[in-house]
């Protein structure tokens, strides 16, 4: 590439299709990055092995636009504003019966699978109904106890969307 097409690739000439293509990529940009595909970073191990402390995400806001979040779907939910949110995994729906006994999650007084949880857990949590309007979340990760962790029922509209990947 001659110094001249470099010169011209770095500092192009200022006109007004310039301009134009530069704002329209900028909107784009705050359009896209701001409200279909939030980027976050993890902070903590409440989601491990799934999802690693420090790791980055893009958070999908259109995911649950045209239907509800269903049971086995990782989550992200609005905590405080728009800057605090917390990452989970919906284990109960509305009208569900939840319990923890030694560990194993229970739904409606049946063991539920859980493939992705491989860490050694000995939670027990009497039996509880999961509101209408709310959905039941938990970390993966529940080999330190129960009080460390953020949990429980979330009402439906505080969920934001879920992670890309």
């Amino acid at each position: 590439m001659s110094d001249n097409k470099l010169k011209q690739f770095f500092f192009p000439a200022i006109t007004g299709s310039f301009i134009i293509r530069a704002l329209l990529v900028t909107v784009a940009a705050l359009v896209l990055f701001g409200y279909v595909m939030t980027p976050f970073r993890i902070s903590g191990r409440s989601m491990e092995p799934t999802y690693r402390d420090g790791s980055f995400h893009f958070c999908f806001r259109l995911q649950y636009f045209f239907s509800a979040p269903e049971r086995g779907d990782v989550v992200t939910i609005r905590l405080a504003g728009e800057s605090v949110m917390l990452l989970k995994r919906v284990v109960g729906l509305a009208g569900d019966v939840v319990a923890f006994v030694n560990g194993q999650l229970y739904i409606n007084e049946k063991p539920l699978p859980e493939p992705y949880r491989v860490y050694p857990s000995d939670w027990n949590l009497p039996p509880r109904t999961v509101k209408p309007g709310y959905v039941y979340v938990v970390g993966d990760n529940r080999s330190v106890p129960m009080h460390t962790h953020q949990f429980g029922q979330t009402p439906i509209n505080r969920i934001v969307g879920a992670p890309l990947w």
